[in-house]
């Protein structure tokens, strides 16, 4: 009778530690670890991470009135607009449970974007934003990726393709 209601329990036990490992201590080391190496950011909050405070970010910008501008960036992304603002160029922010990395300093995205090793994966983009790129730089990886950049590197360098292919 005791083993009956031993094993239930320890398994309960055993599943609230595994969910509070995952869903805290995780991300509050790796909040830690970045903050020690300068990367700073806005907290982490349990469970859901940053998505309340970029949700109610966006409500607010929408609800404003639109000026007739080039910029739209504050308004489009009114989370890393003000991130980066009180952050700096580097931050991360968490996207439930996963710390993202924002990296926006010229030679830091030049590092990310020659790396071959993948240590840094793009983010799969969602259907529509892949729908709207199509199969471009920003969506492609590996082999693929490098032919376009090379293309790509020779049409704003204005080289002719037929001298380097």
């Amino acid at each position: 009778m005791e083993l009956v209601i031993l094993v239930p329990c320890s398994l309960l036990l055993i599943a609230l530690i595994k969910f509070l490992y995952d869903y805290l201590w995780v991300p509050l080391s790796i909040q830690h670890m970045l903050n020690s190496q300068g990367i700073k950011g806005p907290p982490y909050r349990f469970i859901h991470g940053n998505n309340k405070e970029i949700i109610k970010m966006r409500k607010e910008a929408m609800s404003k009135p639109k000026a007739l501008t080039h910029d739209i960036f504050a308004k489009t992304q009114p989370h890393m607009y003000s991130w980066i603002k009180k952050y700096g160029k580097n931050f991360v922010y968490w996207n439930g449970i996963r710390a993202e990395v924002v990296i926006s300093e010229p030679e830091l995205v030049k590092e990310v974007l020659k790396n071959s090793e993948n240590v840094f994966p793009k983010a799969k983009p969602s259907f529509y934003v892949s729908k709207l790129l199509g199969n471009g730089l920003a969506t492609i990886d590996g082999e693929k990726w490098v032919k376009h950049r090379k293309l790509t590197n020779y049409a704003f360098h204005g080289e002719s393709l037929k001298v380097k292919s």
